[in-house]
Protein backbone atom coordinates (compact mmCIF):
# COMPACT_ATOMS: atom_id res chain seq x y z
CA UNK A 1 0.00 0.00 0.00
CA UNK A 2 1.26 3.28 -1.06
CA UNK A 3 1.71 6.29 0.96
CA UNK A 4 -1.48 8.12 -0.19
CA UNK A 5 -3.62 5.29 0.31
CA UNK A 6 -2.58 4.77 3.57
CA UNK A 7 -3.20 8.47 4.39
CA UNK A 8 -6.41 8.43 2.73
CA UNK A 9 -7.30 5.53 4.55
CA UNK A 10 -6.60 7.16 7.69
CA UNK A 11 -8.60 10.22 6.85
CA UNK A 12 -11.75 8.52 6.03
CA UNK A 13 -11.86 6.58 8.94
CA UNK A 14 -10.78 9.32 11.08
CA UNK A 15 -13.76 11.30 9.83
CA UNK A 16 -16.26 9.12 10.30
CA UNK A 17 -15.07 7.44 13.85
CA UNK A 18 -14.22 10.54 15.58
CA UNK A 19 -16.93 12.95 13.60
CA UNK A 20 -13.57 15.79 12.58
CA UNK A 21 -14.13 17.54 9.46
CA UNK A 22 -11.82 16.66 7.21
CA UNK A 23 -10.40 20.00 6.37
CA UNK A 24 -9.04 20.02 9.88
CA UNK A 25 -6.93 17.10 9.31
CA UNK A 26 -3.58 18.20 7.86
CA UNK A 27 -0.22 16.76 7.96
CA UNK A 28 1.17 19.50 10.52
CA UNK A 29 -2.18 19.79 12.62
CA UNK A 30 -1.79 18.40 16.43
CA UNK A 31 -3.35 14.97 15.99
CA UNK A 32 -5.04 14.69 19.68
CA UNK A 33 -5.91 18.46 20.00
CA UNK A 34 -7.55 18.11 16.54
CA UNK A 35 -9.18 14.52 17.01
CA UNK A 36 -10.17 15.72 20.94
CA UNK A 37 -8.50 12.47 21.69
CA UNK A 38 -8.77 10.96 25.44
CA UNK A 39 -7.48 7.66 26.76
CA UNK A 40 -10.89 5.84 25.72
CA UNK A 41 -10.13 7.52 22.14
CA UNK A 42 -6.50 6.33 21.98
CA UNK A 43 -8.31 2.44 22.54
CA UNK A 44 -10.68 3.45 19.70
CA UNK A 45 -7.92 4.61 17.37
CA UNK A 46 -5.73 1.50 18.38
CA UNK A 47 -8.76 -1.00 16.97
CA UNK A 48 -9.54 0.82 13.84
CA UNK A 49 -5.47 0.99 12.75
CA UNK A 50 -5.78 -2.85 13.67
CA UNK A 51 -9.17 -3.61 11.62
CA UNK A 52 -7.93 -1.25 8.87
CA UNK A 53 -4.54 -2.45 8.54
CA UNK A 54 -3.97 -5.74 10.28
CA UNK A 55 -1.16 -4.05 12.35
CA UNK A 56 -0.97 -3.47 16.59
CA UNK A 57 0.14 -0.20 18.18
CA UNK A 58 1.08 -0.37 21.30
CA UNK A 59 1.37 2.89 23.83
CA UNK A 60 5.15 3.43 23.02
CA UNK A 61 4.48 3.60 19.43
CA UNK A 62 2.19 7.02 20.10
CA UNK A 63 5.55 8.55 22.15
CA UNK A 64 6.57 11.28 19.62
CA UNK A 65 3.44 11.42 17.48
CA UNK A 66 2.05 14.50 17.43
CA UNK A 67 1.12 15.78 14.06
CA UNK A 68 -1.24 13.62 12.27
CA UNK A 69 2.10 13.52 9.28
CA UNK A 70 3.73 11.57 12.05
CA UNK A 71 1.12 9.16 12.59
CA UNK A 72 0.97 8.89 8.99
CA UNK A 73 4.52 8.19 9.24
CA UNK A 74 4.16 5.47 12.04
CA UNK A 75 1.55 3.18 10.02
CA UNK A 76 3.55 3.51 7.26
CA UNK A 77 6.60 1.94 9.27
CA UNK A 78 4.30 -0.25 10.97
CA UNK A 79 3.02 -2.11 7.36
CA UNK A 80 6.40 -1.97 5.69
CA UNK A 81 8.09 -3.99 9.44
CA UNK A 82 4.57 -6.07 8.55
CA UNK A 83 5.09 -6.43 4.56
CA UNK A 84 9.12 -8.00 5.85
CA UNK A 85 8.03 -10.54 8.23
Amino acid sequence: MNKEKIVEKINDFLVEEFEVNIDDVQPEANLKDTLGLDSLDYVDLVVAIESNFGVKLVEVDFVGIASFQSFYDLIENKLKLKASN
